[in-house]
């Protein structure tokens, strides 16, 4: 009898935490409904951005490559182009690459 009592009692306990967890799981989605959006990003202009300006914004552009790209354009004259980056000594083609999109030499 005391078993019979006690399973009346328990019953109801676990159906309403089985229950409360499967309404709490959430809903799996459907990764082909996703739909992502992507804000164009500005681009650093050579002409115009100063050496901080270029190593927060650069990968692989620490203080001495970023003084050395200003540097090369008060020498020089504005950026014509991107690849004109080639010419400062420590700049490859490796790294000009990875900031390619973004950066621009209006």
């Amino acid at each position: 009898m005391r078993n019979t009592v006690l399973s009346y009692l328990l019953l109801p306990l676990f159906t309403a935490v089985s229950f409360s967890t499967s309404a709490a799981q959430q809903p799996e989605t459907d990764p082909s409904t996703l739909v992502v959006t992507l804000q164009p990003t500005a681009k650093l202009d050579l002409n115009q951005a100063d050496a901080p300006a270029l190593q927060a914004s650069l990968v692989g552009i620490g203080k001495t490559k970023a003084e050395a790209i200003v540097a090369y354009r008060e020498q020089h004259g504005a950026f014509t182009s991107v690849d004109e980056l080639l010419e400062i000594k420590g700049i490859g083609k490796a790294l000009l690459d990875r900031n390619r999109d973004k950066l621009t030499a209006n």
